[in-house]
């Protein structure tokens, strides 16, 4: 009995020892609690130059001239938010294909190992006489290893899994739309900005030495007036009108710089790098895209990509409701797979088990009211939503057709301005030629010209943003979006080329559809 009670000791000193040991360490683990840090002057210097070098990376540089059709193909492969829509699309991609692996069964390996100081021995106790009636024995060694490999499917999951992999390749198509909004607006701000910075090409030194001859004939102007060689009304008049000129060239020509930059940025280029861009076609040439207004609505409506985005959002959450009544059902978990037991005692110590598990959350059924509730309000939003797209879109389209047939006007009007303004010029010439007109006219007439030229340009400019907006409130993909991942940037150029002098065809070949009576000429577009 003292042996016995001795021994008992022992094992109980051992177990309050483990006790304490892991007391101690769980208290020295929670003692070492992690704060933030902040990196250093060293790393973020490191970091923000790495991302320097890599920012313009991997492109070749351009060639003496740009045109509009490879500064579309730069913005399509090297524009970092265009990339930025690549790797969502990706990812999207991988969640689809990690969401794919959720239907298979489980595939599980387990391995265990148990030890304890002495036997787990027992004994018997008879219920009659409340005596022993064996002596202690034990069945399981003191330290054994115990191995398992069984598969497991639960046909609940299964079919919950699904409906989250049909979930998941929706979203790969919203990803998909979301790159193809990116990219359309990419294309509609290299349009617009390439025009402008053309003009910038054309006219900013022009511009700069207008504005040089504008502050001399200020001067000139101011001391006509000091030398009291004419009135003060009429020096004060035309220096105000050489101070309206000479502050028109600084608006225009910053506003005109900005643009270079700009397109610039949307190539992904250094806003630094030298380079000139190409003379394009005029407004008068290219394709002509005839489509009455009710055409333009029904084209928009099935290709903008925010419609399109909502209706998956839509067809998601109808498929959530899917698996909120799937949820409800019972899960049925089959269970085969093989055991081995490095227990020596064992009689059976390899065995294969088979099973089958039937489980039934009940709180589902009190919880699937509220959920549906969700569910019916989130689709109702995203109805409105839809709703609210769709007069976005309508309004858009309505817009970009009156901006482009007002900006058709205006540069008409610009062109009619500027021819006046050239012809006044050659009579003020000729009649300075004869000393009939004084300098100090013909000095402002060819500002008013030179301004009249930007002006021209400007207009020009504007025509091609308006058209650009109305291929953008079209939705019309005027790019092969396939060819821009894998194709160098010269197949790129002529794929984009090719595509977009293509837009015209795909209306023309189209069924003609009757017109309906707007009231308003049919839209007229052309390259």
């Amino acid at each position: 009995m003292f042996e016995y009670r001795h021994a008992a000791g022992r094992r109980i000193r051992r177990i309050a020892a483990a006790l304490v040991g892991a007391t101690a360490l769980a208290t020295t683990m929670a003692g070492c609690t992690l704060k933030p840090q902040q990196m250093g002057p060293a790393e973020l210097g490191a970091y923000a130059a790495d991302k320097l070098r890599r920012v313009t990376a991997d492109q070749p540089l351009p060639g003496p001239q740009i045109d509009l059709y490879e500064a579309f193909a730069r913005a399509l492969k090297y524009n970092l938010d265009q990339r930025v829509e690549i790797m969502q699309t990706a990812v999207r991609a991988q969640e689809l294909s990690f969401a794919s692996y959720s239907m298979l069964p489980n595939f599980v390996a387990n391995s265990a190992y148990a030890g304890r100081d002495s036997y787990a021995a027992s004994s018997s106790i008879s219920v009659l006489t409340q005596r022993q009636s064996l002596e202690p024995s034990y069945s399981q060694d003191k330290n054994y290893v115990f191995s398992d490999l069984s598969l497991s499917w639960n046909i609940l999951d299964f079919g919950l899994s699904y409906i989250r992999a049909r979930q998941a390749a929706d979203a790969v198509l919203i990803a998909e739309e979301c790159r193809r909004r990116v990219v359309s607006r990419i294309i509609e701000d290299v349009r617009t900005a390439y025009w402008r910075a053309l003009t910038s090409e054309r006219l900013v030194n022009r511009l700069r030495r207008l504005e040089g001859r504008a502050q001399a004939a200020i001067g000139d102007a101011r001391k006509l007036y000091s030398d009291r060689q004419t009135s003060p009304i009429t020096a004060l008049t035309y220096e105000r009108e050489l101070i309206e000129i000479k502050r028109e060239v600084q608006r225009v020509e910053a506003d005109l710089l900005v643009a270079r930059s700009q397109l610039a940025a949307l190539m992904n280029l250094p806003p630094d790098l030298p380079f000139r861009l190409a003379e394009m076609e005029g407004v008068e040439a290219g394709l002509k895209l005839g489509v009455p207004d009710s055409d333009l609505v029904k084209v928009a409506l099935e290709n903008r990509s925010e419609l399109r985005e909502v209706a998956y959002r839509q067809r998601i959450n109808g498929r959530e409701a899917t698996a909120a009544l799937l949820e409800l059902l019972p899960g049925m978990n089959l269970i085969v797979g093989g055991n081995a037991d490095s227990n020596r005692l064992l009689y059976n110590s390899n065995w294969v088990g088979w099973g089958a598990r039937a489980s039934w959350n009940l709180l589902n059924v009190f919880r699937y009211p509220a959920r549906q509730g969700l569910i019916d309000t989130q689709d109702a939003l995203l109805d409105k939503r839809a709703l609210a797209v769709t007069m976005a879109v309508l309004t858009q389209v309505h817009v970009s057709r009156i901006r482009h047939i007002l900006s058709m006007k205006e540069f008409q009007t610009a062109a009619e301005f500027r021819r006046v303004q050239r012809r006044i010029v050659e009579q003020l010439r000729a009649s300075a030629a004869v000393e009939s007109a004084s300098e100090q006219t013909l000095i402002r007439e060819e500002m008013n010209t030179l301004i009249a030229e930007v002006k021209y340009d400007l207009a020009h400019a504007a025509v091609q943003n308006a058209r650009a907006n109305v291929y953008a409130s079209l939705g019309l993909d005027t790019f092969p979006l396939a060819m821009i991942d894998g194709s160098d940037l010269p197949t790129l150029r002529q794929a984009v080329q090719g595509s977009w002098l293509g837009i015209g065809a795909v209306f023309a070949a189209a069924p003609p559809i009757p017109r309906v009576p707007t009231g308003a000429p049919p839209l007229v577009l052309r390259h």
